[in-house]
Order: C-alpha cells, then structure tokens, then sequence
C-alpha cells in the first residue's frame, strides 16, 4: 500500500514539473512571437508542410468516420423508425467532437512527432548550441515558427474535417438508408448552429498549442544521441495524445456545464 502511494506520488510530481516545464517554453514562445523581428516566411513554410502533408489522412479518416457514425445509429434509429434524425447527430457529433479530436491526434502522430525528432537531431548535433553561440534564440527560431505553423493549419484542417465528415454520413444516408439528398442538408442545416462549429475550432487552437510545445520541449531536452532522438519522438507522440484528451474533456466540461454557450 505504501509501494503504491510513493509510486503515485512520484508519478503526480513527476507530471506536475512536467507541466511546469511546458507553461514556462509556452510563455516564452508567446513572449518571441510577438516581439520583433517577426519571422512570417518561417511560419508560413511550417505551415505549408503541415497542411497539405495532413489533409489526405485527415479526409480519409474524416470521411470513414462519418460513414461509421451513419451505420452505428442506422442500427438502432432505424429500429425506432427515426433515421430522419441520422444527419443531426453526424453534423453535431462531428464538429463539436470527433473532427477536431481526431485531426489533432493525426497531426500530433505525423507533425508533433517530425518536431521532436527535427529539433532532437539538432540538440545532438549540436546546432542548437551553435544558434546560442550566435547569440541566436532558439525559441524564437525554432519553436515559434512551429507553434504558429499549428495555430494556422490546425482550424483549417478541421473545417475541411468536418465538411468531409459530414459527406461520409451523406453517402451512407442517401444510398444505403434512402433519405432523399434535400432531406439530408435540410437536416444537416436545422441541427448545426454557430456554436457547435465555434466551439470545435477554439478546442484546436488548445491542441496545436500542445502538440507544438510538447514536440519542441521533447526536442529541447533530447539526451542520449540517437536512442534519445527516439524516445523524445515516442514521449511526444503519447504525452500529446493524453493531453489532447484531457483538455478536450475540461474545454467541454467549460463550454457546456459551466459558460452554457
């Protein structure tokens, strides 16, 4: 018993200075973002390697999801006589929730894990003491333009999500369950409010901000060479992940049970 409670309480101390760590290369990353000189064409070039580079996983998986949700409440809406309502729960379900969980958690497996080992090969080959020894900033250099990148691509690549989402739903309801194609929209329409969309796309802000600390702080503290480079690329990957869930869950406890947007 006692094994178990220094376990937890190395464990929560542990993630406590973790946290820490984070807030402290998020504060000075917005402290070099918006202190000149302004690096515009390095934000952009991120984020063009970030958009397009994730669009097609995004849509695809988008795009199953959709259909996914359509068969799952076929099953039993159709049981109930009550499949007209299928398009309402895959425009809801799907912007307020699962578009921008899910394009956060490809992003943080494709890019969050490509800035942990990018920035890791350079801390072991030691270009990020040479960026020191010019006297050069290595947040501002490297981490901003990534963090600003994220910021840009994440909202877009969820708008296009959700839109492709919501025709994965179409296909399943006009071809397999016969709701005419006006029906669909209609429904699609009546259910999706300025709300449901606003909220999803503030959530993604929170999470490019986590995949971009996360994948730089694990490249900043790379030791260990190689395997090191390794390990940083896994940490981000995971340490993402749960954090993306985690704050998904407190951004809609916030915006549905305490604002009550």
């Amino acid at each position: 018993m006692m094994d178990i409670a220094a376990r937890s309480g190395s464990f929560a101390l542990n993630w406590t200075r973790y946290l820490g760590q984070l807030f402290i290369l998020w504060a000075q990353t917005m402290t070099c973002a918006v202190t000149p000189p302004f690096k515009g064409m390095r934000s952009l070039a991120q984020a063009v390697r970030i958009g397009p580079g994730s669009f097609v996983i995004a849509a695809l998986v988008a795009f199953f999801v959709g259909m996914i949700i359509a068969l799952q409440m076929a099953y039993q809406m159709v049981q109930l006589s009550a499949e007209i309502y299928i398009p309402n729960i895959i425009a809801v379900s799907l912007t307020r929730e699962l578009a921008p969980v899910l394009t956060a958690l490809i992003v943080a497996g494709r890019i969050g894990a490509g800035i942990a080992a990018e920035i890791g090969s350079m801390v072991v080959t030691e270009q990020v003491d040479a960026l020191k020894a010019f006297a050069v900033n290595p947040v501002k250099y490297l981490v901003v333009p990534r963090f600003v990148g994220l910021l840009i691509m994440l909202p877009a690549l969820t708008m296009f999500a959700d839109i492709i989402g919501i025709w994965g739903g179409y296909v399943i309801c006009v071809f397999k369950l016969h709701i005419s194609h006006e029906m669909f929209w209609r429904m699609v329409f009546h259910a999706l409010t300025m709300k449901d969309i606003v909220t999803g796309l503030v959530k993604t802000v929170f999470f490019g901000m986590i995949i971009a600390i996360i994948g730089c702080h694990q490249g900043l503290t790379v030791r260990g060479g190689a395997e090191g480079v390794g390990k940083a690329t896994t940490t981000a990957v995971v340490r993402s992940f749960i954090l993306i869930i985690m704050t998904d869950c407190v951004i809609t406890f916030i915006f549905y049970f305490l604002l009550k947007v």
